[in-house]
């Protein structure tokens, strides 16, 4: 088996875990090979192992890009709800075959107008895609879906994530909790000014338009843990990529049991005794 390794957090080459995950695969045989940026993955490789935490595996979405190799995420750091697995059984459920491939969804984000006011930045993001003031003044954002357009954002920003997203920033602004096999999107606003804005589940197939308001230079452009600055005035439309990440999850991974042993969902002293 070929097998990539990405890092992006220096210091981790120094952690034993590390070394004895390498030392591992070498044991049994593997062609283990470090990558650091895009495009250097090779084609007949067969998985990229992602070494740190969720940002980590943000990341390496970028580095297999729309190659198809599947990526393995070992966590090294806090949550993991991408990285879930552990560097000391890694090897072993690997080689065991123990492990399905899974398809992720993927937002692309580009200029309404076709103008190039994205370019430079890698435009598909796993989590989520925010547009977010760069200044003090309010941002104003006008939403078509499919082309029918939704009352005015008035905010500090927006954000669009996937179901993989929703334990990540769009947690945090109030947005659902969603199963990462669900065919949707979510549209939350971030810190609202309107009081009777409330998030928005689309269909992931949906075409978002969204049309910039804003007395500050420059706005805010995210894609996962990436940004760039762009007119005020922008154009904006995303919608789901024509490719998707595939992610390597364990079996017996279970993402409730994730919820409640990573984010105590539900936690509470009354039901102590039914645990």
């Amino acid at each position: 088996m070929k097998i990539a390794v990405y890092l992006k957090k220096n210091g981790i080459e120094a952690d034993s875990r590390f070394l004895n995950l390498m030392d591992g695969f070498r044991r049994a045989g593997c062609d283990v090979y470090r990558v650091f940026d895009e495009g250097t993955v090779s084609e007949d490789t067969d998985m990229l192992v992602a070494v740190g935490g969720d940002g980590t595996f943000l990341s390496s979405a970028v580095i297999v890009g729309n190659s198809g190799v599947p990526v393995f995420g070992v966590n090294l750091g806090r949550l993991g709800f991408l990285s879930e697995n552990q560097p000391e059984t890694a090897v072993e459920s690997i080689l065991s075959g123990n492990y399905s491939i899974e398809e992720r969804t993927l937002l692309n984000i580009v200029s309404e107008n076709g103008d190039g006011v994205l370019d430079g930045m890698y435009p598909f993001a796993l989590n989520e895609i925010t547009v977010h003031r760069s200044g003090p003044a309010m941002l104003g954002v006008d939403v078509s879906i499919d082309g029918s357009p939704l009352p005015t954002y008035w905010a500090d920003g927006l954000l669009i994530a996937t179901s993989s997203g929703s334990t990540a920033y769009s947690l945090s602004v109030g947005g659902p909790i969603v199963l990462p096999e669900s065919k949707v999107l979510i549209v939350s606003p971030i810190a609202p000014h309107n009081l009777n804005i409330r998030p928005l589940i689309v269909p992931d197939t949906s075409v978002i338009g969204l049309s910039l308001r804003s007395r500050d230079e420059k706005v805010l452009v995210t894609a996962d843990n990436r940004s760039m600055e762009i007119d005020p005035d922008g154009k904006l439309q995303v919608s789901m990529a024509r490719f998707s990440l595939k992610r390597v999850r364990l079996k017996g991974s279970n993402f409730i049991n994730a919820l409640t042993t990573k984010l105590f969902w539900g936690e509470d002293i009354r039901n102590g005794s039914e645990r």
